[in-house]
């Protein structure tokens, strides 16, 4: 499988999207996969990227992360976290895209055209050959 081939370019259009970093999205698909978790285990995921203190409080504030279960002192359990809908809903599109059953969305070009630096025009070029792939 070809999974992997256009990961790089998905990536940078859905961080210039949908206004998150690279790091950010990236924990953000890490969380997806434990379904449920705390913020030891947010922590957790954190661990191989750069330091940020301020996060998880964006994170939470922008939507990406919800709450599924509010702590009870009773039960002596911590709250309980999940990524929100908006989250899932970016991350299976973006796995959509890499694996070829969506083509990729025509506003990906525009996100690439706002700025004219090199970075950009290469990036459009790159999206131009990934339209053309058959082998996607």
């Amino acid at each position: 499988m070809n999974i992997f081939k256009y990961y790089r370019l998905t990536r940078q259009w859905a961080c210039k999207t949908y206004g998150l970093s690279n790091a950010e999205l990236e924990l953000l698909i890490y969380l997806d996969c434990k379904k449920h978790f705390n913020r030891k285990g947010f922590i957790d995921g954190t661990y191989t990227m750069g330091w940020d203190k301020l996060r998880w409080n964006r994170l939470r504030k922008e939507g990406w992360i919800d709450v599924f279960r509010e702590g009870n002192r009773k039960d002596s359990q911590g709250t309980m976290f999940k990524v929100s809908f908006k989250t899932k809903t970016m991350i299976t599109r973006i796995y959509k895209i890499l694996l070829g059953e969506e083509n990729p969305p025509w506003g990906m070009r525009s996100v690439f055209y706002k700025n004219k630096t090199y970075t950009d025009k290469v990036m459009n070029k790159a999206i131009d050959d990934m339209i053309k792939d058959k082998d996607r």
